[in-house]
């Protein structure tokens, strides 16, 4: 018999800011890891994500190669990282920015929720990061990833 492992869950809607850091701190110490939930980012956003990165993925490889990526946008082929700011998938794909821009922004003010969480579970204050200059001018990015299966 295998036993699972069962990962904390982290409530972020939680109104209980201390209990909540006290749980994030408590889940990296003894996992590593945790689950995060009611981050603010619906499950409709999350479908649409995937099926506009999925639209993304099956395009062909000649239409992909001129979206090349740069800073952070566009396509890049395997083995590849080739940089181009002006690119973005708008022609084949005219829904995939608008939902990728909204995605990204969610995402973001759920991490800057966690991030004072977890200030607090180091015993900091609650804007330490800010202070530092860590969200002052954020540096996040959205990378959608699509691995092929093996070849046999």
């Amino acid at each position: 018999m295998t036993e699972s492992l069962k990962l904390p869950i982290i409530d972020l809607s939680s109104p209980d800011r201390i209990s909540t850091a006290k749980s994030i701190r408590q889940a990296c110490i003894e996992f590593g890891f945790f689950y995060l939930v009611n981050h603010g980012v619906e499950e409709e956003l999350f479908r649409r994500v995937f099926e506009e990165s999925s639209k993304l993925f099956s395009l062909p490889l000649e239409d992909k190669t001129k979206m090349s990526h740069k800073q952070q946008r566009g396509y890049t082929a395997l083995y590849a990282d080739n940089l181009d700011p002006s690119s973005t998938p708008k022609e084949a794909l005219p829904s995939w920015r608008s939902t990728m821009e909204f995605y990204h922004n969610k995402v973001l003010s759920a991490g800057r929720q966690l991030i004072h969480l977890i200030a607090l579970a180091l015993n900091l204050d609650e804007d330490f990061f800010e202070k530092v200059g860590a969200l002052d001018a954020p540096m996040p990015f959205l990378r959608l990833l699509h691995y092929p299966g093996l070849q046999g």
